[in-house]
């Protein structure tokens, strides 16, 4: 049992520590230079068959996000069929950012160049350059309508330090 709990720890200090590393560790196949932000192990966001996850490269996986590659309805039968399951593989393109919250359902592609929006919940496949939003997750602009949407509210700011960072953006919105 102590043994149990300390593997659980070290996974939790692991997945915290190196996301990336640790996501590759239990099976997820991952790109470069992705991100992914408060992993969270023992069967939480990268579901129970990890090794069936296929995340692009350039890709931001935000905090509760969910890849679910199994239908986990078929409980409703396996009083007459024990051995029954349903799974599908999830794929995801290079250059996406997956929001706050996103459930991924089993059997879905999300292409290249990709916005999905926080809380929403993938169903079918997306088409590369496009944002997607919803429950069920619908497309509702491609990339060039969704660059062209933020183009006032803009800040090239990347390059600052922290501090001029906040000094920027405390004179912006008048704090």
């Amino acid at each position: 049992m102590l043994l149990r709990f300390l593997k659980t720890i070290r996974a939790i200090v692991f997945a915290r520590l190196r996301p990336i590393a640790y996501a590759r560790s239990i099976g997820v196949k991952v790109g470069d230079g992705c991100r992914f932000i408060s992993i969270r192990p023992s069967g939480g966001t990268f579901g129970s068959e990890p090794y069936l996850i296929s995340i692009g490269s350039h890709v931001t996986v935000c905090g509760g996000v969910q890849f679910v590659n199994h239908d986990g309805g078929v409980w409703i039968f396996r009083n007459t069929e024990p051995d029954i399951d349903v799974f599908g593989a999830i794929v995801v393109g290079n250059n996406v950012f997956i929001g706050f919250g996103a459930i991924i359902m089993p059997g879905v592609v999300i292409g290249d160049d990709v916005v999905i929006g926080a809380g929403s919940v993938v169903v079918s496949d997306i088409p590369s350059s496009s944002v997607a939003v919803g429950a069920p997750a619908k497309v509702i602009k491609s990339k060039d309508e969704y660059r062209a949407s933020i183009s006032e509210r803009v800040d090239f700011i990347r390059s600052l330090s922290k501090d001029e960072k906040r000094s920027y953006l405390e004179r912006k919105f008048l704090f």
